[in-house]
């Protein structure tokens, strides 16, 4: 090994013979660089600080003549030693400056020579010698501060003395049990800093650390000790004693790690509480449930009454979690479970499953309706937005009910059954609750063969994309273009969004669907972009399980990158009622989607809790009238006020407004009449592959503009309506 040794020298002649006395061959244990100021040697050690820092030392000694062109005397010295104490240094004096080199060995230097009698012999022998002597010591104190913090680190006190009996070392632990900080404790009597006593006659106990250096063994404290601390407190303890060792096995003290009993007996009363409780919302948890279930089950077989249980999951909870973080959900779960509280009985029970799962056990009930009553009143209660911090959580749940005894003779059916039927309750719409039905039980197992289908076929990327255009309702031009996901079912065929989607958003298995629909629309895109078609918006539906994924627009960015799309021609269709879930983290998400040119749609617009005040907080283009209003809209007097409304409150905010589920030429006459710019529907054209859209568009050689091949027929021959 070569050691870095760098020489402060003014006298060239000099600075020759010290580095022909350590070697210049290729085969020397030194490597000398040469600088005759100290101003250069304070810039040469500032580079080694730094290389340090970065885990790289390139000096390993210096050797400082202390009569310098720029610094003479102890003062070279030491700016060195307070640049870099770390780097051994080696005093070059003459003999009738002994006396500086001896300053500086006070000061820190490893020694000194006189410069006359340095020679091939000597000058090695000393110069690697304080090389060792200086990794010895930093190695000496690298594990004594390991040593310290691992002491510091374990939830034990522990204590050491001298063979005396006096007080060396206490870690944090310690100084907290006995009350004395390590600095005042030093070097006093043991009896002193650790004062112990007999709980019960209260008598002065022998210290086992004193026993242990005076019989040369390890013993432990005698039955029910009390250590006193230094302000009076008293805390039960156990302990065990240790004689210390020196290297020629003579005992030199003793070394005691002991703890707090009474802090373990709480805990262990803490532990069989949270055996039966969940320890986020302090309510019983399965254990606690199925003990008291079973005790309601024999009551009302007794008192032949009837007892129900409701089944409860929060909808979308995992993407509330997912987007604001677990400590976010950990909150809005202890809100659900304070709210449930306070709408069951004293005699009832709220039990806390897991995740997002509660039970509430229904006692003592006249009728099965009684609990279609709590299931009700339980909707009603968390309808209500929770406040966590800034964020204003809307929270629904779905809620499956059975009775005792018609849906089980025991509380694993029951429960079995109270799931069964909570899926169904998602199934039906979320925001509901539904009753036990035997048939459930197979519509579960469906659900569950599906899951694991779709998984599968994400794997294999087995789906393909349709698409419908949307339409500008006075010219019958295409104006965008919406893709729609189907599912190449291995046994079932092709299947429609409404076969899987929900499935695949309460398993979280949209996430990764959701990435493949968009990139491969952006891509077919891209392709109709380059192949002459003016640019037209292509619209992805997102679900609020992607939306709230902690990198949705980080993927959007690089599927915009990868595909070579334009931001402006992608359009985000949003669901109303997503948005409002947690509309501060949603404004923010989507304020940086539009800083990126991207277009967002607010989709199913009127269907969820619409509001002006909402409409401003969001940066939406474009209001998609839900389909449900356009039913008998020609007819239906409600319906068509809604309509114009939504049509007339887009026009106000500069908005786009799309009408969807144009089916029928009456529907289609209506929104020409009252000038609805654009719409959607198997009326005007149904969703179909790529290739048959390319087939619809065209390019306008002197404008440029896309159109249909031919003028569709619902195209009015005049414009006088659109105004």
């Amino acid at each position: 090994m070569v050691h870095r040794v760098l020489l402060v020298q003014k006298d060239r002649a000099s600075a020759k013979v010290i580095r022909d006395a350590l070697g210049s061959s290729r085969d020397s244990l030194f490597q000398v660089e040469w600088v005759e100021t100290c101003s250069e040697a304070v810039a040469r050690l500032g580079e080694c600080v730094a290389h340090l820092r970065a885990g790289k030392r390139d000096v390993d000694a210096v050797l400082l003549d202390h009569d310098l062109p720029d610094r003479r005397g102890i003062e070279s010295f030491d700016q060195l030693f307070a640049l870099a104490p770390f780097v051994p240094i080696l005093i070059l004096t003459a003999p009738q400056d002994e006396a500086i080199g001896k300053l500086a060995v006070q000061r820190g230097a490893q020694d000194y020579l006189f410069k006359d009698r340095l020679d091939a012999y000597l000058l090695p022998k000393v110069v690697l010698s304080m090389i060792e002597r200086a990794v010895n010591t930093e190695a000496l104190f690298d594990e004594k501060e390991r040593a310290q913090v691992t002491l510091n680190s374990i939830g034990d006190a522990v204590m050491s003395t001298d063979s005396g009996g006096r007080v060396t070392f206490l870690n944090v632990v310690a100084e907290g049990l006995t009350g004395w900080s390590r600095e005042d404790a030093a070097g006093r009597p043991l009896e002193e800093v650790f004062r112990l006593i007999d709980g019960v006659s209260r008598e002065r106990v022998p210290n086992p650390m004193m026993r242990a250096i005076r019989e040369n063994k390890t013993v432990g404290l005698t039955p029910n000790c009390i250590l006193v601390r230094r302000d009076g407190f008293e805390a039960a303890i156990e302990d065990s004693a240790a004689p210390i060792h020196d290297r020629d096995g003579q005992v030199t003290g003793a070394v005691m790690v002991f703890h707090d009993v009474s802090s373990s007996r709480a805990l262990s009363l803490r532990m069989s509480y949270l055996a039966q409780h969940d320890s986020l919302t302090d309510l019983p948890n399965r254990v606690l449930l199925s003990d008291r279930l079973a005790h309601a089950m024999a009551a009302a077989q007794r008192g032949n009454t009837t007892l129900g249980l409701l089944y409860l999951d929060i909808d979308r909870f995992k993407t509330i979690n997912d987007s604001l973080g677990h400590a976010i959900g950990d909150r809005l779960l202890q809100s659900v479970a304070q709210r449930l509280l306070g709408c069951v009985r004293q005699a009832d029970t709220v039990s806390r499953q897991g995740g997002d799962e509660f039970v509430i056990l229904l006692s003592q009930l006249t009728r099965a309706q009684d609990a279609a009553v709590g299931a009700e009143k339980v909707l009603a209660v968390l309808s209500v937005p929770h406040q966590i911090d800034e964020h204003t959580l809307y929270v629904t749940v779905s809620i499956g009910v059975v009775t005792f005894p018609a849906d089980g003779l025991d509380a694993d059916m029951l429960l079995k059954n109270a799931d069964f039927a909570m899926y169904q309750a998602k199934e039906t719409g979320r925001n509901c609750y539904q009753f036990f039905k035997p048939e459930m039980n197979v519509s579960a197992t469906q659900r569950q063969s599906v899951e694991n289908d779709l998984r599968s076929s994400i794997e294999q990327k087995a789906f393909l994309l349709h698409y419908q255009p949307k339409f500008n309702l006075q010219t019958g031009a295409i104006t965008a273009v919406e893709a729609l996901v189907r599912w190449q079912h291995p046994t079932r065929g092709i299947l429609p969004p409404s076969e899987f989607i929900s499935i695949a958003e309460e398993s979280g298995l949209i996430v990764p669907l959701g990435k493949w629909v968009l990139h491969e629309a952006c891509r077919q895109a891209k392709l109709w972009q380059d192949s002459g078609s003016m640019e037209f918006r292509m619209a992805v539906n997102i679900s609020a399980v992607e939306l709230r994924a902690k990198d949705f627009v980080q993927g959007v960015c690089a599927i915009l990158q990868e595909t070579g799309c334009e931001p402006t021609c992608l359009e985000l269709e949003l669901t109303e009622t997503f948005l409002l879930q947690d509309p501060n983290s949603t404004a923010a998400v989507l304020g940086t989607l539009k800083g990126l040119g991207v277009n967002l749609a607010l989709d199913d617009f009127g269907t969820g809790y619409s509001s002006l005040s909402h409409m401003q907080r969001f940066p939406i283009d474009t209001l998609k009238i839900d389909q449900s209003f356009m039913r008998d809209v020609d007819s239906d007097c409600d319906n068509a006020s809604i309509v114009r409304a939504v049509i007339s409150l887009g026009k106000s905010l500069h908005m786009r407004v799309i009408a969807e589920g144009i089916e029928t030429g009456g529907q289609l006459q209506f929104l020409q009449e009252h000038a609805c710019p654009e719409g959607q529907g198997y009326f005007l054209a149904r969703p179909s592959l790529a290739g048959h859209v390319t087939r619809l568009l065209e390019i306008d050689s002197t404008t440029g503009s896309r159109s249909l091949s031919t003028t569709p027929s619902w195209v009015p021959t005049t414009s006088s309506w659109a105004t």
